[in-house]
């Protein structure tokens, strides 16, 4: 019997395994992953110390900016649009909680006008957003 003579198989890869390993791999990533809310609005909140957490699920968010612009559900809007999105939101929604997510340096002006606006179309389950 000589050796020149004999086939050889071709060499193969069984990636059975590796779909395994990077199946529990992804499972692991998945698990242990956080998920937090993306936003596109470059804010800087102020720090509280004694805020708790936000656990309300369903919202309206609106963001005023360093430079007073404003955001609803982080969509750009002027002040005449926000006034109309929130009588909108207090006439079919009126319980529905809102979030005010303002910058440090945010004029005080413009905060309050989004607080008023709210109160006066019948949202007044109103947070303010801290780090």
């Amino acid at each position: 019997m000589s050796l020149v003579n004999r086939r050889r198989r071709p060499p193969a890869i069984n990636i059975v395994p590796l779909v395994d390993v990077l199946t529990v791999l992804l499972f692991f990533f998945l698990v242990t992953m956080q998920f937090k809310q993306v936003s596109v609005l470059n804010i800087t909140v102020p720090k509280i110390e004694t805020a708790g957490k936000n656990e309300i699920k369903e919202q309206i968010l609106i963001a005023v900016s360093a430079e007073g612009e404003f955001f609803y559900n982080d969509r750009p809007v002027d002040k005449e649009q926000l006034e109309g999105l929130v009588q909108l939101a207090g006439d079919t929604t009126p319980d529905m909680p809102v979030l005010l997510i303002a910058d440090e340096d945010a004029p005080l002006k413009h905060v309050t006008l989004v607080m008023d606006l709210c109160r006066s179309h019948r949202l007044n389950k109103l947070r303010l957003q801290s780090r």
